[in-house]
């Protein structure tokens, strides 16, 4: 089978690095990553890109001290092609940007026209990831050099469309790990090429659990609702049906009517909170993995262990029921089951569960529902193909040709088996921490 070629989208913080550092450290026969995407997310888009960044100079020492040591390298997916880096959006399309306090450090504004500039920037410790990053490689601030990526000076959503424009069609895996703003504003420019995609694998939201900013509404989703559903409205026969209403503070053009769309439609599979924050990762599993490795030397163990140790002490902070140290304290692995199913979705097609055509919608105007995932769950029967509506239908939710149609899933090859192939994937397997 054809190794499959993705763009990852991202706002880099804890899990995204994780998810990250997975998809580098995959077979190159599974994966290639063509470009890696930095938009706002938790931090604003600067920090997200100097946290790439410093990721990249991390797996830089950390491949040196594994060849000092007679050890592999690693990171296969890096050996075969450099990935191009680029800066999507710096703000949401509508409303009030949210960032999460914990990330909440110095602040900074600029556009992509401008940022991608930085990337030829010593990244300085501004974040708990760039500084860790300058202790674990003990250099501060890191190298300047980028051996192991292309900087761009196109902003990302150029970058995607001219990759979906010049690779075949449905070759491409698009990946959002953070909100959708960037993936929307591409959409939105270029639709028909966008759709030239062969899926959107989508985490965000909340479906039949509670939010994890508001009682139901999840970061990526609610940090750009009015992107969510723009992006989601293009798996509809009619993407008019689900697009956010008129007069949101949007300045992008409307998508052509579907006669002028073609008959292609975007296949988007979600994984929403009801299914991430089943796979975890402990304390436990990260100790026995990372410190036989950070005693012998280890750039990347020491600087994950340093992000992850924090990552541990703020979740005690937050939430019950956690032992303050305690081995079972946990974090969930919501971006990288993203990258797992991209890797093995179609090789282990039996262990995945998906529900498939789902009509899920977005609400973007609400004061307190805002990232709300809207699912009919009334008793009432579907309009038939010759019907055109059914009385009292508001919204069309019974109609056969309107709404939107998700693929979410519901099951994975196992709950407690992604931690392990995440370590051993990124760090090698056990033996790489003994003798």
């Amino acid at each position: 089978m054809a190794r499959t070629k993705i763009i990852i989208d991202t706002d880099p913080g804890t899990d995204d690095v994780l998810a990250l550092l997975y998809a580098l450290s995959c077979s190159s026969e599974d994966l290639e990553v063509l470009l890696i995407s930095v938009a706002f997310g938790n931090v604003d888009v600067q920090n997200c890109l100097r946290n790439a960044v410093s990721m990249f100079h991390v797996i830089e020492k950390e491949r040196q001290w594994r060849k000092d040591n007679g050890r592999m390298e690693g990171f296969d997916v890096l050996k075969r092609s450099k990935p191009i880096i680029a800066v999507g959006a710096d703000e949401p399309l509508g409303g009030e940007r949210m960032k999460a306090a914990y990330y909440r450090q110095h602040p900074h504004h600029s556009s992509p026209s401008e940022t991608w500039k930085h990337l030829f920037d010593p990244p300085p410790p501004g974040t708990l990831l760039t500084s860790t990053a300058a202790s674990a490689t003990h250099t501060d601030p890191p190298s300047t050099t980028h051996n192991l990526f292309i900087p761009s000076s196109s902003p990302s959503h150029l970058e995607i469309l001219r990759i979906l424009d010049t690779e075949p069609s449905d070759t491409i895996t698009l990946i959002a790990i953070g909100p959708l703003t960037t993936f929307a504003t591409a959409a939105a420019y270029a639709p028909q090429t966008f759709l030239r995609a062969k899926k959107v694998l989508v985490m965000g939201g909340a479906v039949e659990v509670p939010g994890n900013m508001t009682p139901v509404g999840e970061f990526n989703t609610i940090a750009d609702a009015v992107a969510v559903a723009r992006v989601y409205a293009l798996s509809s026969p009619e993407p008019e049906s689900t697009m956010p209403p008129f007069g949101e503070n949007v300045n992008l053009p409307d998508y052509p009517n579907p006669s002028n769309l073609g008959h292609r439609r975007l296949k988007i599979v979600k994984f929403p909170l009801d299914i991430t924050t089943r796979h975890t990762l402990r304390r436990d599993e990260v100790y026995a993995k990372l410190r036989p490795l950070c005693d012998r030397g280890s750039p990347l163990a020491e600087w994950i262990l340093a992000i992850l140790n924090a990552t541990f002490k703020k979740v005690e902070s937050l939430h019950e029921g956690y032992e303050v140290g305690g081995e079972a304290t946990h974090v969930s692995l919501h971006d990288p089951l993203c990258v797992w199913y991209a890797v093995t979705g179609e090789t282990q097609a039996d262990q995945w569960r998906l529900i498939e055509s789902e009509d899920i919608r977005i609400e973007t105007v609400g004061q307190w529902t805002r990232g709300m995932c809207v699912v009919d769950r009334r008793d009432r029967k579907r309009a038939r193909r010759e019907e055109k509506e059914v009385d009292g239908d508001r919204g069309e939710w019974l109609s056969w040709k309107k709404g939107n149609r998700v693929h979410r899933c519901v099951g994975t090859p196992g709950e407690r088996a992604l931690a392990g192939v995440l370590l051993d994937s990124i760090f090698g397997r056990s033996s790489m921490g003994k003798g």
